[in-house]
């Protein structure tokens, strides 16, 4: 059954079992009326405990129904009827209460939570508002700013959040039912939230710029706004007119293109590893070794530490290796700071480095995070080759090159596979598992367990020049410079894809990356005769004269203490590309700008798909909207391209 009562003394305990999530579809919601039905018509029963099988307790809505035709008995009448009832109603929660799971927990009259529970209203993420009363039961139980943040922000709170907070009424320090069942037990009467007054602010100005925020990162996701407007709702009008317009917004949100497109975006991040080789059984990884302290090195090496692996770090000499332990401390410092580690001494605990790759000999997985240059990573896997396991994994996070040529250099290729990590590397989701053709299938179901183990997205990939997403950034990248040879400006093609949705423009990313990486692809190409035509060489010169971006202080733009500024040496070197190129015009109508840019992007990404380098549209439309920034409620650019030819 889905929905079952069973009795600890003079408590109903009634649990839903909907796996893998227990999701609020048709068939649990029908079973929670029938248990608040049966519950009150029992004079054997005084109070009821709310509780879930399997490893959560309602982890949100049924997704997969927002596109059927609604079926009753509808989420907001279930909890009404919750919280209407004679008799008190204890929700029991662990693991993570979300969205409609953690509406239904509002509208009990209790709630406990074991310590690791999680508890959140991200409805803004699939581009709706709460829509069975958590905009309005919320702020009736926390302060108005954390009510802000949980439902326009969609971040979940931990279970000392909200205790802390008023969210719930204890931690649970020994068995969850047991405790839920003796809390059930102290209750006289329900504790109806909706008859509460509104907690408010201790804080307007403080509430008020953090929806200002929220409005600005919002970046044309109506979501965010309207979930903004519902709260406020919430806290200024009668309980049940600002049930019924929270409800109504919710229906109109669910049938926008904005919510189609998150929808889309949700289930495709869910069918990455879909592929059969990724499903195999996977080697066993505790101990992760990491060439390379730099940047990206000390990213990878933090985010394998922080969730639980063995991480031995090698640079090549003593000085490179205090830079980037310092690197890896650094973030693991600030992580623990914000309570991301509970326990740094026994994250700490788990990092050696050394530079000697011999220290490497036990190592289960090794990821190289050298210089973009094959004949550095070649010389490192050969080094490789001689002192780790055979039965050792070496992966590449390479960003553009060859991973069969690297592969090649094993005595056993099949050992070999691209990891690139995007940075940074203990933040970014994204991974891109990128597979050269001697890969074993158990070195790939490795890859996709490690990236599930890390919390990253993993998306398979062909191996070509720059995978799925770096190959169509440098398309797009090379649009936008010939936008600039037609009279369009940086400044101008920077700020039409911000209007867009893009959290910067392409040379705001540039510079923000660094130059320098994508020069050396290009005279990479340039060397092996694989340039286009016409070239331009704006983004050269401006390396020539070592403006690499934002390490630099110039690149793009200039920067400064003051800020970043338009540079007018740039606009000098883009208006001498032009006049030797014939194109004197130097204006350009911004509406053309965006067009432009997709087309280029879309194109790129269907050569991508058609030559197998990925294995579906919507793994592209994955590795745009999580690790390029296209808007995660455009869908991708895929999706986009569908929703514009429908």
């Amino acid at each position: 059954m889905t929905v079952s009562i069973a009795k600890q003394g003079r408590v109903a305990v009634v649990t839903i079992d909907n796996p893998p999530v227990n999701a609020s579809s048709q068939a649990v919601r029908a079973g929670l009326l029938e248990a608040v039905a049966a519950t009150e018509v029992d004079p054997d029963v005084d109070a009821v405990v709310l509780a879930c099988a399997g490893r959560t307790f309602v982890a949100g809505a049924d997704v997969r129904e927002f596109d059927l035709p609604p079926v009753e008995p509808h989420l907001p009448d279930v909890i009404i009827a919750i919280e209407a009832a004679s008799k008190p109603w204890v929700a029991a929660i662990h693991g993570t209460a979300l969205g409609g799971g953690l509406e239904l927990a509002l509208g009990c009259h209790a709630r406990i939570a074991d310590a690791k529970a999680r508890m959140g209203l991200p409805e803004v993420t699939l581009g709706l508002v709460p829509g069975a009363g958590g905009t309005v039961r919320l702020p009736r139980l926390v302060e108005a700013e954390l009510a802000l943040t949980m439902i326009a922000g969609g971040k979940p709170i931990s279970a000392k959040a909200a205790l802390e907070a008023g969210l719930i009424d204890a931690i649970a320090t020994g068995d969850l039912l047991e405790e839920a069942v003796a809390l059930a037990n102290t209750l006289d009467a329900p504790r109806r939230t909706l008859e509460k007054a509104v907690v408010g602010t201790t804080n307007p100005d403080a509430f008020d710029k953090t929806a200002s925020g929220l409005r600005r990162k919002a970046r044309g996701q109506v979501s965010i706004g309207a979930a903004i407007d519902a709260v406020e709702r919430g806290l200024r009008l009668p309980a049940q007119k600002a049930l019924a317009e929270g409800r109504a917004t919710f229906l109109a949100l669910k049938s926008s293109d904005q919510a189609h497109a998150l929808r889309h975006i949700f289930f495709a991040e869910r069918a990455t590893l879909a592929d059969p080789r990724a499903k195999q059984t996977p080697r066993p990884v505790t101990r992760i070794g990491v060439i390379g302290g730099g940047t990206m090195g000390a990213g990878i090496a933090s985010a394998c530490l922080m969730r639980g692996f063995h991480v031995t770090l090698i640079e090549r000499d003593d000085t490179s290796l205090a830079a980037g332990t310092n690197r890896v401390r650094g973030t693991l410092d600030s992580s623990a700071e914000r309570g991301l580690l509970p326990d740094l001494n026994a994250v700490v605990a788990r990092f050696e480095t050394a530079t000697d790759y011999a220290a490497l000999a036990d190592a289960d997985l090794v990821i190289e995070a050298v210089f973009e240059d094959l004949e550095v990573k070649n010389q490192v896997f050969a080094q490789l080759d001689a002192v780790t396991r055979p039965d050792a994994i070496l992966a590449t996070n390479t960003s553009y090159l060859d991973v069969n040529a690297i592969a090649g250099v094993l005595t056993d290729p099949s050992r070999a596979i691209g990891l690139h990590f995007f940075s940074p590397a203990h933040i970014m989701k994204l991974l891109e598992i990128v597979l050269p053709d001697m890969v074993a299938e158990d070195v790939v179901a490795t890859a996709a367990n490690l990236s599930k183990s890390l919390g990253k997205i993993g998306v398979l990939s062909g191996v070509c020049d720059g995978f799925i997403g770096n190959r169509i950034m440098s398309a797009y990248r090379a649009e936008a410079d010939r936008l600039l040879i037609d009279g369009a400006t940086p400044e101008q093609v920077d700020a039409a894809m911000r209007d867009y949705g893009f959290p910067m423009g392409v040379f705001e990313m540039q510079d923000l990356a660094g130059l320098d990486i994508a020069w050396a692809m290009r005279k990479r190409r340039l060397a092996e005769g694989r340039i286009s035509d016409p070239y331009i060489r704006i983004a050269d010169r401006l390396c020539e004269m070592g403006r690499f971006g934002q390490k630099t202080g110039a690149g793009w733009y200039d920067h400064s203490d003051k800020g970043v500024q338009p540079s007018e040496l740039v606009m000098s070197i883009i208006a001498e590309e032009r006049q030797m190129m014939g194109k004197a015009d130097p204006s350009f109508p911004t509406e053309h700008v965006m067009p432009r840019i997709l087309g280029a992007m879309t194109r790129e990404a269907e050569a991508v798909l058609a030559e197998g380098i990925a294995r579906s549209a919507d793994d592209i439309d994955v590795v745009m909207v999580n690790g390029y920034g296209f808007p995660r409620w455009k869908g991708g650019p895929m999706f986009a391209s569908r929703a514009v030819a429908d």
